[in-house]
């Protein structure tokens, strides 16, 4: 059987409310003959009589009873579903898919979703560990809305990449260590090094960093996770690099954080596909935007 339209639905629920095809005529605000033609276009897709006439009154026959009742049904989920969509056009509720590298999850993110927690509590935020190519690469196909990538970036067709964050990398040493003020490259590269695992962008700019005063350090370990990278700090294992944004709390009392001569800073971006963007999604970006100078 061919699919039943909505509104031929709507006609036969009406008539069964109102006990007559006038009476449904005037509360849907149809003409006569077009409530005649929805049922007649009903009963010729069943195949079977749905209404019934005895004494001046409609009555839904046995089969239209069923029909009545599945139709309700029907026509109040179509409805609430209108309903959710217009709230998600309007911004009320919605989802947002968001990717992220660890360190900007643990330390930027948390921000930003307790402001949306409190001014949108109505829109999910699906969050993904990614790197910055996985997150423009999964922009690019549809399965992510936003996205934190390390800058600078190419440019990627279909997709907007903006500038978000500058945040200073900082030298985190163990605490009982005799270090300058300012840490250099040279003393650096002296010491026991944690860095960041090869697949991330601060992996290839502290390279750049040491490689610009002529120094190749060999960590004893890369790690793609700044909390671990700062325990083990904190262990007295070796000395990071890693970016502090000015919320962070302080490190571990058994840390001692330096500037960098010369300075080097963590650059981010934020990241969503061109032209139109769904309400909830722009929330999303408006907080995040907002953390910018934080």
């Amino acid at each position: 059987m061919r699919e039943i339209s909505l509104d031929r639905l709507r006609t036969l629920v009406a008539i069964a409310d109102h006990g007559s095809f006038a009476g449904a005529a005037r509360a849907l605000h149809l003409a006569p003959p077009t409530v005649s033609l929805h049922i007649a276009e009903l009963e010729h897709r069943i195949g079977a009589p749905l209404l019934s006439r005895k004494r001046g009154q409609v009555r839904p026959s046995a089969i239209g009873e069923v029909l009545v009742e599945r139709g309700r049904r029907l026509l109040a989920d179509a409805e609430q579903a209108l309903d959710d969509i217009q709230r998600q056009v309007e911004g009320l509720e919605g989802r947002a898919r968001l990717g992220a590298s660890t360190g900007a999850i643990a330390h930027l993110l948390p921000q930003a979703l307790e402001v949306l927690r409190q001014q949108h509590p109505g829109i999910d935020i699906q969050i993904a560990v990614l790197t910055s190519q996985e997150t423009l690469s999964r922009l690019a196909d549809g399965t992510l809305d936003i996205g934190l990538v390390a800058l600078p970036q190419p440019p990627v067709a279909g997709l907007v990449i903006k500038p978000w964050r500058r945040d200073p990398v900082m030298a985190f040493v163990p605490a009982h260590w005799q270090c300058p003020a300012r840490v250099t490259p040279e003393w650096l590269a002296a010491q026991p090094l944690i860095l960041n695992d090869a697949t991330t962008r601060l992996s290839r700019q502290t390279a750049e960093w040491f490689a610009a005063a002529g120094h190749h350090p060999a960590p004893r370990i890369q790690l793609n996770y700044n909390d671990a990278i700062k325990s083990l700090v904190a262990a007295g294992y070796g000395a990071a690099l890693l970016p502090h944004e000015a919320t962070t709390p302080l490190p571990d009392k058994r840390i001692v954080m330096r500037p960098l001569r010369p300075a080097l800073w963590r650059r981010l971006g934020i990241a969503h596909r061109a032209g139109y963007v769904e309400r909830s999604t722009q929330h999303v970006l408006d907080v995040l935007w907002d953390l910018r100078l934080v």
